[in-house]
């Protein structure tokens, strides 16, 4: 036990390098979002987040959002626990069949207008998961898509360009529902 810790004490880190600082983008990219969603809808963005059948990878990158680190509800993003309170309907992973009608329900439940926003590359056809006994497939062969981030899973500033995409094109009126 005495050599195990001793060389515990003194082994190398297994960990990666995090990656440097952009604390700016991340700031300047949440605050455009969160100032573009008040002038399209007059107020904060709200988004209810469904994983349809994903690994869990694109919903740790969507909490981190929620970190301390990025904030973005202090710039009028907020995750909202029911459909009905929801702008964005947010979907991770592939659509299985076990979820397809829930999935559609709580599309029905958001109060329109409504977007679809679908989040990796599984959301949009399955991913490596596609072919599967279990899977439908991507979002889009069960509920309309509006905007896909691609990405295995795309990082939470990649997430933001996204929404930001999404609400310059509700702005111009290229999608509506």
């Amino acid at each position: 036990m005495r050599k195990l810790l001793f060389e515990s004490l003194f082994a190398r880190s297994l960990t990666e390098v995090a990656p440097a600082p952009d604390d700016a983008a991340a700031a300047e990219l949440a605050a455009l979002v969160g100032t573009r969603a008040r002038r399209a809808l007059g107020r904060s963005l709200a988004i209810r987040e469904v994983d349809a059948g994903s690994c869990n990878g694109c919903e740790l990158e969507i909490h981190a959002l929620s970190n301390a680190y990025y904030d973005a509800e202090r710039f009028g993003l907020r995750f909202v626990a029911s459909p009905r309170h929801a702008d964005v309907l947010m979907v991770t992973g592939p659509v299985t069949y076990n979820m397809r009608e829930a999935l559609r329900l709580t599309y029905d439940a958001v109060p329109g207008p409504k977007w679809v926003v679908a989040v990796g590359d599984c959301a949009k056809d399955g991913g490596c998961f596609a072919g599967s006994y279990a899977v439908v497939g991507g979002v889009s062969a069960v509920i309309p898509v509006d905007l896909h981030i691609p990405g295995c899973p795309p990082p939470p500033l990649q997430i933001l360009r996204g929404l930001l995409a999404l609400l310059d094109r509700v702005a111009t009126g290229e999608t509506s529902r």
